[in-house]
């Protein structure tokens, strides 16, 4: 039997559209906004889908270590996640819980 092979899922190929990420965005803080890491990770998608490159150069930082910051293994600080959601046009605000 010859060996199946598939592609790589990568979320970011796929937020095409400002709709798209924030559809995205929506679900994640839903789904796991109470992790920091799960947070940043889905930031680092979002940043991949708008060109990693010309968005690091926008904060001041490597693409290397925004992609690391931005990879759910990093740390990102509270200013590196503001610059990065301000350099993606999104603005993070704060609500009351349920």
């Amino acid at each position: 039997m010859p060996e199946e092979k598939f592609a790589r899922y990568d979320s970011a190929d796929y937020l095409k559209t400002e709709e798209d990420i924030a559809a995205y965005l929506e679900a994640v803080m839903e789904d796991g906004g109470d992790d920091p890491a799960y947070v940043a990770r889905a930031l680092g998608v979002v940043a991949r889908a708008r060109n990693m490159t010309a968005l690091a150069r926008e904060v001041g930082m490597s693409r290397v270590g925004l992609n690391k910051a931005l990879s759910g293994d990093g740390n990102p600080t509270l200013s590196t996640v503001m610059k990065v959601a301000k350099a993606l046009g999104l603005k993070v605000s704060i609500q009351p819980g349920a």
